[in-house]
């Protein structure tokens, strides 16, 4: 509210006025001229007895004025311009504005900007308790929002390892088919971090053909669940993706490597051995040709290319270059040892006992 200090009284004004006292002051200065300053004045009124504009005075009842000291024989002219310039008028009194209350948020169905639901926050803080009550009450819709990482509240669950939760989840019916942002199912994670309790949950009830989807399902590097399995050494979980019918000659998307090829540039000889014992096909071309064998003789590694031979692998096969794994041996007696020359062939006839 604004005034100029022309002297002239408004009854109106003095009616509705809570914290004025402007017209105390104009009935002291009566008889001086008008003056040119303007009463800029937007102090806040308030209604709990406070000071205003620093005087020290406190309120008055309404009878006496809000503000008495306005009126009092003390304020000379001298002091006029003090007293004004303390005093101001909120622009808030002067027209209040309506603002409509705002609904609170239900904590239920809010979303943070990570794109987190109040169960990602439940898992994510380990509070076990409380993300298996939101579960019961829960729509499956609700249990399959993915973050702005695109993790599903399983995948978060499997990261924790929160093997209780990751029951309760697949339970309720969460997706296993929902990918990451670097096309991780749930049970991708838990095939890299060994986490064979997960691993259990996530395909123990889980029909055939849903499981088989998700085993086949590739990430954004190409690779299965088998893969990772594989890579990370991870032999419990190989051996239950075994039991759950996983796929073992599965290639990658990106080389045609199959988890024994994997095995063998690891010189994971445990697992090659596992792989051959479960009957992993030991001729399987990459996508340039090389099998196993020409992995392993590549590499000098001549224990994995005995277990290869052994189990029958074919020593004559080609890769894209041409080249046979012989001509990979480099003259490492132990892997040559390998390829007798009675196993030497012409068009896939043994040159012993050819009469010429």
């Amino acid at each position: 509210m604004s005034s100029s200090c022309d002297g002239k009284h408004d009854p109106l004004v003095e009616e509705n006025r809570m914290d004025s006292g402007i017209d105390s002051i104009r009935s002291v200065f009566k008889s001086e001229e008008p003056r040119d300053e303007s009463c800029d004045f937007s102090g806040s009124r308030g209604g709990d007895g406070g000071s205003i504009g620093g005087s020290g005075d406190k309120f008055m009842s309404a009878d006496e004025r809000l503000d008495s000291a306005y009126g009092s024989s003390s304020i000379t002219v001298e002091s006029l311009g003090q007293i004004v310039e303390e005093c101001r008028i909120s622009p808030v009194a002067e027209e209040q504005v309506y603002e409509e209350p705002q609904e609170e948020e239900n904590p239920l169905t809010a979303i943070t900007e990570d794109g987190d639901t109040i169960l990602h926050l439940a898992i994510i803080h380990e509070d076990e308790q409380f993300a298996q009550q939101l579960i019961d009450i829960f729509p499956k819709e609700v249990l399959d929002i993915q973050n702005n990482l695109y993790q599903s509240p399983l995948h978060l669950a499997v990261y924790l390892d929160l093997e209780a939760v990751v029951r309760s989840l697949v339970e309720r019916g969460a997706s296993l088919h929902l990918q990451d942002r670097d096309g991780n199912t749930p049970l991708h994670v838990a095939c890299q971090h060994g986490q064979t309790d997960c691993v259990s949950h996530m395909t123990r009830d889980v029909s055939h053909s849903k499981l088989a989807l998700v085993l086949h399902t590739h990430n954004w590097r190409g690779l299965a669940c088998l893969h990772l399995a594989a890579l990370y050494g991870q032999h419990e979980v190989m051996k239950l993706l075994r039991k759950k019918g996983a796929e073992l000659n599965i290639q990658d998307g990106t080389s045609g490597k199959t988890p024994l090829h994997l095995a063998v540039e690891l010189h994971d000889v445990v697992l090659v051995r596992m792989l051959l014992s479960w009957g992993a096909n030991t001729d399987t071309f990459m996508f340039n040709g090389c099998t196993p064998l020409h992995l392993a003789v590549g590499r000098q590694d001549a224990d994995i290319a005995n277990l290869l031979c052994q189990s029958g692998a074919d020593k004559m096969l080609r890769n894209m270059e041409d080249e046979t794994p012989l001509d990979l041996a480099d003259g490492n007696d132990d892997i040559l040892a390998l390829f007798p020359f009675d196993d030497i062939q012409i068009s896939g006839r043994s040159v012993v006992g050819v009469n010429y």
